[in-house]
């Protein structure tokens, strides 16, 4: 009863969604063969039905048009027929489990690349080419127009024809529809722009061929954005305005509203914020088109938590909570909360790896779930007992891999034993969770700490396992994720010494830690332009410390993904620390009270110096492989786990082979320096079958 606003079932058109939770279309990078939904699409929600998941809109930014490039993102292609039986098994497999599934259409406009594939000339209102992707684009002709507009109508008869319950007709992103609609794109002057009437033409054009198409039975909604936040764009009074002149149609169903236009680095952080925004940011936009629409509204934007969900019903600021990165965290949150298992739920906390990894084209995964997007190999969400017997299991290190690997073999039913050294769990977690930006990651450590109290796992916490207490044990399996240590001492000129109060430079985790005090003149090398570096920039100049970020790269922040580096940009900026890229930390020396860094250009090769007061090094870390090579020889597998057992993620030869003595693996950092989600992903698929 405490959610039961939640699981209100709802009607959009003739359609009965059963409770009020909806995962917003993505582009999930999945689509093979051409665009089609096959098997690992079709199992990637499958499982958010099967959770419970009331509504899924797939396919976002889903083409209708040959000339809408889909291959960058692997996004699903109805400009064939091709796609109907793929859709089919879409369909039944959703249907199975009493979801609805529909798809976004779109054509993208002068929003894709050209150089690849088709090689594609790209179309726009009127040729203004699009910041983030860089690409030039032609000005549409009335022909071309018309023909886009037919192929609105024939995507979304296919995605009919194929038994999906409807289509979202994709106005936000600035795709075609909105781009029309934009006066900062549009500059026409005959009768597709100029006057309110005249930009809303194509949209209205796309809307009425498609309904058309499809009859008044099929559910036919539309995505838009409730400000596009440019002095230039579309404001929220304009949004308005447009909403309630489409929904006068009667031929909207629903509306689903997102905050801010994303044709630049700045707006497109606002689209998917990440951990350093608020809950749910521009709910007042969505809240502010469902006052002047007669349809039922969906909002999705950083809702997260099902009590923020159950708030945002009760409050009737929408209709239908997407919570789309909640699904990909945990495709089974809406079925936890019918049972009561609130505090098993796995909350998104706002790392962006999923989105971040699509605007590289790369696959959509989640940062804390490693069998996200990976059901269609068999990796499982929920964990079975084991039918083998029962093993003694030593973990050790207690960041994420080794978390993970804990809380898995005490799923399979193992006497799990984890040690840590430090007081608490978390590892390279805790220290970037200290980060002004990056403190939400931390609910990583608070959901597997609750999980392993749960599971009853004996922590053993601020304790250095060594050879002998391990072997006191008697494990069966010993399983190490001991992690690594900065990379300090790679070049000697540095002066790096392991006592801070001789050495030259410190980390940054000897910064964020707390170990070492800030200076107040602060020289930050970043040689890796992940997240360590930006993030310990920021918390140096949050400290009030003057700051210059410098990287050999080609900026900095150069490897942090593209809807988070411009949130840290913001910061930067703001606190007007000083980035500079091109420049190679050469050496270090000591002039009087202070520190000279000599830095050397990347191309050119001449030096120039900084006078700071303390140059801190972000340099990756490097494994500590020491407890590795003391248990190695006495390991029955001599520590080598079978690469095409774990490739295809079957079992581990070794585990169902007899032999005395215990089976020895190792993962994450302590292996060789990855990230959070490999180290967890190596714990799921090494540990799922012990």
């Amino acid at each position: 009863m405490a959610f039961e606003a939640l699981f209100e079932p709802i009607q959009i058109g003739k359609l009965t969604i059963r409770n009020r939770v909806v995962s917003t279309a993505h582009a999930e990078v999945h689509a093979t063969d051409g665009g089609m939904t096959t098997d690992r699409y079709v199992k990637y929600y499958e499982e958010k039905a099967k959770g419970g998941c009331g509504l899924s809109i797939c396919g976002g930014s889903s083409v209708v048009s040959i000339d809408s490039p889909q291959g960058w993102w692997s996004s699903v292609n109805l400009s064939t027929d091709r796609i109907i039986p793929h859709f089919q098994n879409l369909a039944d497999a959703v249907h199975h489990h009493g979801g609805k599934i529909m798809i976004q259409i779109t054509h993208m406009g002068r929003r894709s690349r050209w150089d690849g594939f088709d090689w594609p000339t790209l179309v726009s209102p009127s040729g203004i080419r699009e910041p983030v992707h860089r690409s030039t684009c032609k000005t549409i002709e009335e022909e071309e127009i018309r023909r886009i507009i037919g192929d609105f109508a024939q995507a979304a008869r296919r995605a009919k024809e194929g038994g999906l319950d409807g289509v979202e007709l994709s106005a936000v992103h600035q795709h075609l529809i909105d781009q029309f609609w934009s006066p900062r794109v549009n500059k026409r002057e005959d009768q597709w722009g100029g006057s309110f009437e005249n930009r809303m033409r194509f949209g209205m054009e796309v809307l009425k061929a498609v309904r058309a198409e499809v009859g008044d039975d099929f559910v036919v909604g539309m995505r838009i954005c409730g400000d596009e936040f440019h002095p230039d764009g579309l404001s929220h009074d304009d949004m308005k305005q447009i909403a309630a002149y489409y929904d006068a149609t009667g031929m909207v169903d629903f509306f689903g509203v997102i905050g801010s236009g994303c044709d630049t680095h700045n707006t497109l952080a606002n689209v998917i914020p990440n951990m350093s925004y608020p809950p749910e940011p521009f709910l007042h936009l969505a809240a502010g088109i469902k006052e002047v629409v007669s349809v039922p509204v969906i909002h999705a934007q950083n809702i997260k938590d099902p009590n923020q969900a159950q708030r945002i019903l009760e409050g009737g600021y929408v209709d239908l909570v997407g919570m789309t990165r909640a699904h990909i965290a945990d495709p089974h949150l809406i079925a936890k909360i019918k049972m009561g298992q609130v505090d098993q739920i796995k909350q998104c906390v706002g790392a962006n790896y999923c989105i971040d990894r699509q605007y590289q084209g790369l696959d959509v995964l989640c940062i804390q779930n490693a069998a996200t997007s990976r059901e269609y190999m068999g990796l499982p969400h929920i964990i079975e007992k084991s039918e083998g017997p029962k093993r003694r299991v030593v973990v050790v290190g207690g960041g994420p891999g080794g978390m993970e690997a804990a809380k898995v073999a005490a799923e399979r039913g193992h006497d799990v034993t984890l040690f840590e050294a430090a007081e608490a769990l978390g590892g390279q977690i805790t220290i970037a969770a200290q980060a002004p930006q990056r403190d939400q990651i931390a609910g990583i450590t608070r959901w597997y700490q609750l999980e392993l109290a749960r599971l009853k796992v004996d922590l053993r916490l601020g304790t250095r396992a060594d050879e002998a207490t391990i072997q006191d044990l008697r494990p069966d399996i010993v399983v190490l994720a001991t992690g690594g240590q900065p990379f300090m001492d790679q070049y000697p000129e540095w002066g790096y010494a392991e006592n801070p109060e001789e050495s030259l430079v410190v980390s940054s985790w000897d910064i964020l830690s707390g170990k070492v005090a800030p200076g107040k003149n602060v020289l930050v090398y970043d040689a890796i332009c992940e997240f360590s570096g930006v993030s310990v920039a920021d918390f140096l100049a949050d400290k009030g410390a003057k700051v210059e970020i410098v990287t050999d790269d080609i900026k900095p922040g150069a490897a942090v993904g593209g809807t988070t580096f411009p949130t840290y940009y913001r910061s930067l900026y703001e606190k007007e620390v000083i980035m500079t890229s091109d420049l190679m930390l050469h050496k270090v020396y000591r002039e009087g009270d202070g520190l000279v860094a000599v830095l050397e250009n990347e191309y050119t090769g001449a030096l120039e110096e900084r006078v700071v007061d303390q140059v801190v090094v972000e340099n990756g870390v490097r494994p500590d492989e020491a407890l590795y090579y003391a248990l190695k020889d006495q390991s029955r597998n001599k520590g080598q786990v079978d690469l095409e057992a774990l490739y295809a993620i079957q079992p581990q030869p070794c585990l169902s082979e007899a032999g005395d003595g215990f089976l020895l693996f190792r993962l994450g950092d302590c292996t060789a320096p990855r990230n959070t989600h490999a180290a967890i992903y190596d714990a799921l698929r090494i540990c799922k079958d012990f």
